[in-house]
């Protein structure tokens, strides 16, 4: 059987990492699981996202978004969506300044390529350090690729 894998981009912009994949769905089926934030721990390729706190069910522009994370200790992270476009594009920024999106671009009535990117051009001084600290640009495409597999395998079901 053929391991389903994401490609990690190689994207030459500074600061930025991103993973794509094609998913077999709509791309509304997909945006409904990235946009509820509820959903995001069961497609988390980082082993990190617990569960979400105190959040809509459904994400909208400008909404915010508690989540209870844990990289070796827990941890909990407000989280303010930045951009969405229905059935397209969405993204979220905490407190350290980097943003994550998704850009789904459907290319046939039932399939669809997802992109994920992690841009730590607008983290602050301690994003920075954080990404410093945690080698974070090194390890997040790895996780992303992990994260568009899983969501893959939900939004095929």
């Amino acid at each position: 059987m053929e391991k389903i894998r994401a490609e990690i981009l190689d994207l030459n912009i500074p600061l930025t990492v991103a993973a794509r994949i094609t998913i077999n769905a709509p791309a509304n089926k997909i945006f409904d699981l990235v946009a509820d934030p509820y959903a995001h721990a069961y497609f988390d390729g980082s082993g990190t996202v617990e569960r979400a706190l105190r959040a809509p069910e459904r994400l909208s522009l400008g909404s915010t978004f508690g989540m209870s994370m844990r990289i070796k200790v827990p941890y909990r992270i407000k989280n303010t969506v930045t951009a969405l476009e229905e059935g397209s594009l969405i993204s979220w920024q905490h407190f350290g300044g980097w943003t994550w999106s998704y850009q789904l671009n459907q290319i046939a009535p039932n399939q669809t390529v997802v992109t994920e990117t992690f841009d730590a051009n607008t983290a602050n001084s301690f994003g920075k350090w954080w990404l410093q600290r945690t080698d974070s640009l090194n390890r997040n495409p790895k996780w992303m690729a992990k994260s568009l597999v899983l969501l893959k395998a939900l939004a095929e079901q």
